[in-house]
């Protein structure tokens, strides 16, 4: 069952339109991740999903309401939470939970129970008299959430939530959101992060406020049409020129030290042969050289490229 759909869905601000005619479907139940690049288009989907914004053009409907008619009437269903959240610092842990049990509305008798249940789920009991500015930056992540989820909404909208936190913090609180999800719950988040991408149902590619892929992770790979050879040279820019001039090669993406050079499908053994000889032959010694499989990261940056590419094509 759909409990978020969008038809032809568009929002303009100004001279700008950020999103562009958008249609989805999420299912009840769904961890649905949005990746783009800046300016994509994601904040003001999920803005609008929140019944944050005015609807340009097109229909949305949230749990069988109208966007465009009750927005007011979706919000105390909709847990949502903005890239900044607003915690206030001066308050205390507790203090901050209270404050927005109130602003939802949160029957008093249920407010101890889901509180003390909310500071046990996200790790934070032990520090439920500390005022929110004196908690580490994943600290804040895991209040905000929990200030997110006191109302106990029937869908989760979050903006990019992790972004600013360490890996392991990052880590935490993607498993409380694994959790959630488990639990049934229906979540939406937008990410920078490929690897948080993986970790979703389903994902949309939104660029210039279109989506231009949506499926589970696995099958979006899979629409990369290419094989990845892993490379590891000791001339990185050297070996970077050479391989990009061979024959069939359709790409090279760098990863720190290592070159991921995308190559049709099905040609992957033997194109990794022919680069092997173009090194030994320019006298181009390198660590390690494999097949590997494509990552989400290497799908999202060559759709951009690709997309870029065209979009410049017709360009007057």
């Amino acid at each position: 069952m759909s409990v978020i759909s969008l038809r032809n869905l568009t929002r303009d601000f100004k001279t700008a339109r950020a999103v562009d005619g958008l249609s989805l479907d999420i299912q009840a139940g769904e961890l649905f991740g949005l990746v783009g690049p800046d300016g994509a288009g994601k904040t003001t989907t999920l803005r609008l999903l929140a019944g944050l914004l005015d609807i340009t053009g097109g229909e949305a409907r949230v749990l069988d309401y109208d966007l465009k008619s009750q927005a007011e009437a979706v919000k105390k269903h909709i847990g949502y939470m903005a890239q900044r959240f607003s915690l206030y610092s001066e308050l205390s842990v507790d203090e901050n939970l209270a404050f927005f049990a109130e602003i939802y509305d949160v029957p008093r008798e249920a407010r101890p129970e889901r509180t003390a249940h909310l500071l046990e789920f996200a790790g934070l009991t032990e520090f439920r008299e500390r005022r929110a500015g004196q908690l580490s930056g994943g600290m804040q992540k895991k209040l905000a959430l929990a200030c997110t989820l006191i109302h106990q909404p029937e869908i989760l909208l979050l903006d990019e939530p992790t972004t600013g936190v360490d890996p392991i913090a990052r880590r935490e609180f993607w498993n409380i959101l694994t959790d959630l999800h488990l639990g049934g719950a229906t979540i939406v988040v937008s990410t920078p992060y490929m690897d948080e991408a993986d970790r979703c149902s389903r994902v949309g590619l939104m660029y210039a406020g279109k989506l231009a892929a949506c499926a589970p992770p696995r099958e979006i790979r899979r629409g990369l049409g290419a094989e990845v050879i892993e490379l590891h040279p000791t001339d990185w820019q050297a070996a970077r020129n050479l391989v990009a001039s061979l024959e069939g090669v359709r790409e090279v993406q760098t990863y720190g030290e290592a070159l991921h050079i995308l190559v049709e499908a099905g040609a992957g053994a033997k194109r990794l042969k022919e680069v092997e000889r173009a090194l030994k032959k320019h006298k181009l010694a390198y660590r390690s050289i494999r097949l590997a499989p494509p990552s989400m990261e290497e799908v999202f940056i060559s759709t951009i490229r690709e997309l870029r590419e065209r979009e410049e094509a017709h360009v007057p």
